[in-house]
């Protein structure tokens, strides 16, 4: 629900909860007032007019305080003349919040407060459910994790039957490793080699030796 209101010569389009400057006004902060110059009151699609003003319309406001606008600027000037006049004013205001706009014994505040009680009662009950999902949730991961724990302790003795993992650096070293278990394999190799060839010769030479000596006898 909104109104149009009508103070100090002024138009204002307020509603419930508006803060608006309007010309002053000879009251104390923190004062109840009473704008009875209604000129318009919707509600929805319904719309109250007035000829000038609403029959059964009132709108409350607190005054929060006394205040001034800001600064206007009066400058005027004659040309060739050499004359100048600037000129500062700042206009005395009110502020006021509006607390109730009623049509007919309809309030527009009351209204206001069953839209927030409902909006506070879907907000706790979204905060219910919420609590009750997580503590769901934490059931369920406690019981997850119990399951775990279990299937984990049932094959520690099998695992501890396998071959201990090799370190990152034993498994870089590996390949440097075989090549070097392979040169001493191919050192020994080649060395049995030269020994059998050794060998073969002198076995050799001695079975020349005595055919040799044969021939000369």
């Amino acid at each position: 629900m909104y109104a149009v209101i009508e103070t100090g010569g002024k138009q204002y389009h307020v509603e419930v909860g508006t803060e608006l400057a309007v010309e002053l006004l000879d009251v104390e902060p923190g004062q109840e007032i009473i704008l009875d110059r209604v000129l318009l009151v919707a509600d929805g699609d319904e719309a109250a007019i007035g000829r000038p003003l609403v029959a059964g319309a009132v709108v409350s406001a607190t005054v929060l305080r006394a205040d001034r606008a800001d600064k206007v600027i009066s400058f005027k000037y004659k040309p060739k003349a050499r004359r100048r006049v600037k000129k500062g004013h700042r206009q005395e205001q009110t502020i006021l919040r509006i607390t109730d706009v009623t049509l007919n014994g309809k309030s527009a505040a009351a209204t206001e407060e069953l839209a927030a009680e409902a909006r506070k009662t879907e907000r706790e009950r979204l905060a219910e459910a919420a609590a009750t999902q997580a503590a769901a949730d934490a059931a369920l991961a406690a019981t997850l994790a119990t399951k775990a724990a279990a299937a984990e302790a049932a094959e520690t003795p099998a695992d501890a039957t396998k071959k201990p993992a090799r370190s990152r650096a034993a498994r870089t070293d590996e390949p440097a490793a075989k090549a070097g278990e392979a040169h001493r394999q191919g050192g020994q190799d080649r060395r049995a080699r030269r020994e059998g060839g050794e060998a073969g010769s002198r076995r050799e030479a001695a079975a020349r030796r005595p055919r040799a000596a044969k021939k000369e006898d």
